[in-house]
């Protein structure tokens, strides 16, 4: 049986297979268990988590089969424990089921480029990003661009490459992200060139830069991550899968591969099968288990302290902070403009993460404030001018009716626009407070450092005069816990702070 498997000390998928490549009559099989976007180390409503990721990858492995475990991105953050220790933990995890290929997404880089080389140099698996260089242009450590391996005398082809636009919305410092459509091309060619008979991307990728390479036909089968979609394409030529995220639902892409030669001419021909594991059906495996307790239990103590009461619902769906005023978005921006004493408060959407509603009269708590905002961002004032501000909010309001994590969340603001007219000029009444915003006049602003930095577009930012910079700041978390333990009674609603015409 062979198994892809890694020891630390092996950074290339051939060195894995530890038998020689054999002739054979029958097909070849290859299945391939995938996952992406997965943060939560525990289930949530008897699905996903890690223990029931183990016995779906433990069991495909122990099915006696060729079996490649693929990770398409987005995992050291964010999570509750991110917040903490910035992906120590899930690595550790992985670490025990070995990915035979890791693809980083552009939430591994949310800690920066310091902490995203620790994680990697922490974990036991191979990273895949052949579209990822430094500031001179070379590959990182422990980084690689594809791999081609031999599975039985078939040649397989195996690249992968990260989010080309993580520098606008994660933190990834000088490091350099190459066009993803480009790289996939060039590396396709060269595992061709290397003999490769079947290629495969993993990449951690929007959907339409995944249906661009999909329909391109620029390889085989495409594995891709980000969008957190349950997907499953197949034209006849080209494949392509993604596992929505936390492992509730588990793609598998089973690849037959039929290679043969007569009178000197190889013909190789292949096939897929999909098959997708509702984990909820999955008995959890308990070695994992244990291992996740031990991690829940650190955390517990600390983070199921009540803040207060809600005496409305609150919504953190993904669906309504990325294209809506909020409730919970509204006591976010509240809690940073009662913090900084600022004349109004601006907050990217994107950074509410908890995806989940609460009911009226239930508690707050501690864990749930780091639920939602889990990046560890921190709260900055700045000095700007209205009609920076009003570019600010023009840059938020620009992707709709596409969501977006720039869209606004405000304090002290009045914002009003019409979608129909061009991005950029859509804000068609702009007040704090109850007077009209003087494009020259200078207001006091607080908001995060990823938005202080550009991040999500928010560029007017970056000209801004720093009152209070990042390093001076306090967690975001930390001012929301302080302001709801504060009000007691919690009682944030949607008021027509930002009113859309459409």
């Amino acid at each position: 049986m062979i198994r892809f498997r890694h020891a630390a000390t092996v950074s290339a998928l051939a060195l894995s297979l530890l038998a020689p490549a054999l002739a054979h009559a029958d097909p070849v099989k290859l299945s391939i268990v995938q996952v992406n976007d997965f943060y939560k180390m525990s289930e949530e409503d008897g699905r996903g988590g890690m223990a029931r990721l183990a016995a779906v990858v433990k069991a495909e492995r122990a099915a006696g089969k060729h079996v490649l475990f693929v990770h398409a991105g987005d995992t050291f953050s964010p999570s509750l424990m991110s917040g903490f220790d910035h992906g120590q933990s899930i690595v550790d995890l992985f670490n025990a089921l070995k990915p035979d290929v890791f693809v980083p997404g552009n939430h591994e880089f949310d800690f920066g480029k310091d902490e995203y080389a620790k994680r990697v140099g922490e974990a036991q698996f191979p990273v895949f990003a052949a579209n990822l260089r430094d500031a001179d242009g070379k590959p990182l450590p422990k980084h690689q661009d594809h791999e081609v391996i031999d599975v039985e005398g078939v040649k397989v082809g195996i690249m992968g490459a990260t989010l080309e636009e993580t520098p606008v919305i994660s933190s990834p410092g000088d490091l350099k992200f190459a066009n993803t459509f480009d790289t996939v091309g060039s590396q396709a060619k060269a595992m061709r060139a290397e003999g490769a008979d079947i290629t495969i991307a993993v990449l951690h990728t929007g959907f339409t830069n995944a249906w661009k390479v999909y329909s391109a036909r620029l390889t085989d089968v495409v594995l891709t991550g980000h969008t957190h979609d349950l997907r499953i394409e197949y034209d006849g030529k080209t494949a392509m899968a993604e596992s929505g995220s936390d492992g509730k639902y588990v793609v598998v892409t089973d690849l037959t591969l039929d290679k043969t030669s007569k009178d000197g001419k190889t013909k190789f021909t292949w096939k897929p099968n999909f098959r997708i594991i509702d984990t909820a059906d999955v008995k959890p495996d308990a070695e994992m288990a244990a291992k996740v307790k031990v991690y829940e239990d650190q955390l517990g103590k600390e983070l199921d302290v009540e803040l207060g009461t809600l005496d409305l619902p609150l919504d953190t769906r993904t669906a309504s902070v990325r294209g809506a005023e909020t409730a919970f978005g509204n006591l976010v921006a509240d809690a940073l403009r009662a913090a900084t004493g600022a004349d109004a408060a601006i907050t990217n959407g994107g950074g509410i993460r908890g995806n989940k509603e609460y009911l009226a009269g239930k508690p707050l708590t501690r864990r749930d404030v780091l639920s939602e905002l889990p990046f560890g961002n921190k709260t900055v004032l700045v000095k700007m001018t209205g009609a920076d501000i009003q570019a600010a909010l023009e840059n938020g309001l620009g992707k709709l009716p596409e969501l977006g994590g720039g869209f606004p969340q405000v304090s002290g603001l009045t914002v009003e626009a019409d979608l129909a007219k061009p991005a950029g000029s859509r804000i068609t009444r702009l007040m704090i407070g109850d007077k009209p915003v003087d494009p020259a006049a200078s207001y006091k602003v607080a908001t995060n450092d990823y938005t202080l930095a550009g991040g999500d577009g928010y560029t007017p930012f970056a000209k801004a005069e720093a009152l209070r910079p990042a390093e001076a700041g306090l967690l975001i978390a930390n001012d929301v816990m302080v302001y709801a333990r504060k009000l007691g009674h919690i009682a944030a609603k949607v008021e027509g702070r930002i009113v859309l015409k459409r």
